[in-house]
């Protein structure tokens, strides 16, 4: 199983681009992710790439700073530079709920919910406008 979730905040602002043929929206950005406390805390720079609507989204939301998840898979792809053929290795956002965005629309607090928020996206920008609420009242089991 390829599975990559992390948390951290992107070093810089993310930009937006698009592919040649189909136009498709592409987002490519670094996340500082912290592990291990005080003198033990090590910082990585996990390079991320984010596409379609989760792309635009990020590159409308997002700047550098902000603190996001991150849901998706390593890849590794390859390709002839200057100096001969160079290796990556990136993780790729899932495509519908790679990327959660934690964060308050002015980057300050979090809301009561857990920290997470979308402030700011049009409630359909997803394509799930057409979901219907369900009643989390009493009859809950996990309540």
């Amino acid at each position: 199983m390829n599975l990559v979730v992390l948390k951290g905040r992107l070093t810089a602002d993310p930009e937006l681009k698009f592919t040649a043929g189909k136009g498709t929206a592409v987002t490519s950005f670094k996340l500082a992710v912290d592990k291990g406390f005080g003198d033990n805390k090590k910082t990585a720079f996990i390079p991320i790439v984010v596409w379609g609507k989760s792309a635009e989204a990020v590159a409308n939301y997002t700047r550098k700073g902000s603190l996001i998840l991150v849901r998706g898979s390593i890849e590794t792809r390859n390709y002839e530079g200057k100096n001969g053929k160079v290796y990556v290795t990136e993780v790729v956002a899932d495509m519908f709920e790679g990327v959660e965005f934690l964060d308050s629309k002015n980057n300050s607090s979090n809301n009561s919910e857990g920290g997470y928020q979308q402030q700011g996206i049009p409630s359909d920008y997803f394509g799930n406008g057409d979901m219907t609420p369900i009643d989390d009242g009493e009859d809950m089991p996990f309540n």
